[in-house]
């Protein structure tokens, strides 16, 4: 398995487990304020890191792609400002906003990162 995959699938594996811990945490509060986070988090940090280690994993070639790794720094770091910033968002911390929006947009370019590896020859 490239190296690649194995940071894709080994970071998703950990935001699963926070979004896991989220939400049992908001079950036994009965407090689901943070649910978009906690739905952002396991959608983004689980889903869509684990489907680019997969992916990398199955087509070994574009994980040489020197971007590849680019686009995983990139997808992590929009990880870590969109989903506390969302979360702050959520708890009416004007603070928030601006870190929902430039964690999105960072996520954005590391999803159109990995689009543009995913066409290429």
């Amino acid at each position: 398995m490239p190296k690649l995959s194995q940071w894709f699938i080994k970071s998703a594996v950990i935001y699963v487990i926070l979004g896991m811990l989220m939400g049992i945490t908001m079950g036994m509060k009965q407090d689901f304020t943070l649910a978009p986070a906690h739905a952002h988090l396991n959608l983004i940090g689980w889903v869509s890191l684990a489907l680019m280690g997969f992916y990398y994993n199955a087509v070994p070639a574009k994980a040489e792609w020197r971007a590849a790794y680019a686009q995983f720094w990139i997808s992590t770091v929009g990880v870590w400002v969109m989903i506390p910033g969302l979360i702050l968002t959520l708890l009416v911390v004007p603070a928030g906003e601006p870190l929902v929006i430039v964690g999105s947009l960072i996520t954005l370019i590391g999803m159109v990162l990995f689009a543009v590896n995913v066409y290429r020859r």
